[in-house]
């Protein structure tokens, strides 16, 4: 989305591809994330043009008012959920924040309004039968070997890891330890070591042997059929089909698996602070939303065979 297609003044157009340029070498932010707050800032500029009735200016920024930045959060209520408006005001926060931070203009009445609540929903897990079944099927959906061997290889890889998608595609083939333990680059481009299971080594070594593309140490790990990087809409599509064919639920996604991971491991005596390092979270809070899954899968057990229940 190019800034200049905005309904916005050319020193408004400089100062957001400024702030895209902070967010990405001093904030650390990832392509997608910088992304995301293109496409919500650039929505705020499009209703504050129509809004004003006229193309976006920094002086327009610092007289806003309350009911104006209302108006903008009313007007995403009927096509986008109470999350992403949520994310929407928080990039426009960010964004004003930096505008002040760099001198260029103040607007107290931005940071008085509160975001819509969201019903904050418990991981999705799999059952372990359920993700047992999932795998052993997903290597027989493609007609072409290889594709069928990257598919469980990369699903492996999420569920005996713990890995987000974006994490697992983002590695190169020189990432493939060694040893037993694999360096993972989470959000914020924060790493952490991942014990990988002998499974999981054996799974991505009989995709990388089945592979007709060259691969180097700076090879995507997972290619497509013409041998780019493997697009995650691809292997999305491809559990959507496994969901299908198994009647799992609607949540399994290839991210549930990554919820499965942690729930598995919790129900198992994992411990909490060792899950919450594996899975890369910044806060314990995060990854205690597991304890209140097990404890419902434990209800749910002992409702169905408890003779008393």
């Amino acid at each position: 989305m190019n800034s200049r297609l905005l309904p916005v003044t050319n020193d408004l157009t400089k100062t957001i591809a400024a702030w895209e340029g902070w967010l990405a070498s001093v904030k650390r932010a990832s392509g997608h994330t910088v992304t995301a707050y293109r496409i919500d800032l650039h929505h705020f500029c499009r209703f504050l043009s129509g809004h004003l009735g006229e193309r976006v200016a920094l002086s327009h920024l610092e007289a806003l008012e309350l009911k104006d930045i209302r108006a903008w959060l009313a007007s995403r209520s009927g096509d986008f959920e109470a999350a992403s408006t949520a994310r929407a005001l928080s990039t426009v926060k960010s964004f004003f924040r930096y505008l002040e931070k760099q001198g260029k203009l103040k607007n107290a009445a931005i940071f008085h309004i509160r975001g819509p609540k969201i019903k904050k929903s418990l991981p999705k897990a799999l059952a372990e039968h359920q993700a047992g079944e999932a795998l052993a099927a997903i290597g027989s959906q493609h007609e072409e070997e290889w594709v069928n061997k990257r598919d469980l290889a990369l699903l492996v890889l999420i569920y005996g890891c713990g890995l987000r998608i974006g994490e697992a595609l983002s590695l190169r083939y020189g990432d493939i330890p060694a040893g037993d333990m694999l360096v993972v680059t989470g959000k914020g481009d924060k790493q952490r070591n991942v014990p990988v299971l002998p499974v999981v080594k054996e799974a991505i070594a009989e995709y990388v042997a089945f592979c007709p593309y060259p691969l180097t140490p700076e090879t995507p790990l997972f290619l497509g059929q013409r041998g780019k990087a493997l697009d995650p809409a691809i292997f999305q599509l491809q559990i959507r089909k496994l969901r299908r064919a198994l009647s799992l639920p609607e949540s399994a996604t290839p991210h549930a698996f990554r919820h499965s991971f942690a729930t598995h491991l919790l129900s198992a005596g994992g411990d909490l602070r060792s899950i919450q390092e594996l899975l890369g979270h910044a806060s314990l809070s995060t990854t205690q939303r597991y304890t209140h899954v097990d404890k419902e899968r434990l209800l749910d057990a002992y409702k169905n065979a408890h003779p008393r229940a």
